[in-house]
């Protein structure tokens, strides 16, 4: 079993950041990939983000979210990041952390306003 636990998340005006944490404690050896995914209301949960934890840390992203959010791992702490710069309104949703190993694992989620 791998635990996620989602921070960071808030309320933040048009252009402004934030940085999600994801911290993750259990079967941690077991996990090969995270991502970060949203959900926004009457919407399907899609992949924002994502990075290996082996082969090097390579990433993939978005288009909508390419050259503002990067993602980013401190193995030595087991934490995941997100930053997220330059904030649309349409970045509004809950953020999700998810650990893939044989199986997938998912954090509780954070929400993200960004408004006026």
């Amino acid at each position: 079993q791998v635990r996620l636990v989602e921070s960071g998340g808030g309320l933040v005006q048009p252009g402004g950041s934030l940085r999600l944490s994801c911290a993750a404690s259990g079967s941690i050896f077991s996990i090969t990939a995270m991502g970060w995914y949203r959900q926004a209301p009457g919407k399907e949960r899609e992949l924002v983000a994502a990075i290996t934890i082996t082969s090097g840390g390579s990433t993939n992203y978005a288009d909508s979210v390419k050259g503002r959010f990067t993602i980013s791992r401190d193995n030595a702490k087991n934490t995941m990041y997100l930053q997220m710069n330059s904030l649309k309104p349409e970045d509004t949703a809950v953020y999700y952390c998810n650990a893939r190993a044989l199986v997938g694992f998912w954090g509780q989620g954070t929400q993200v306003t960004v408004s006026s």
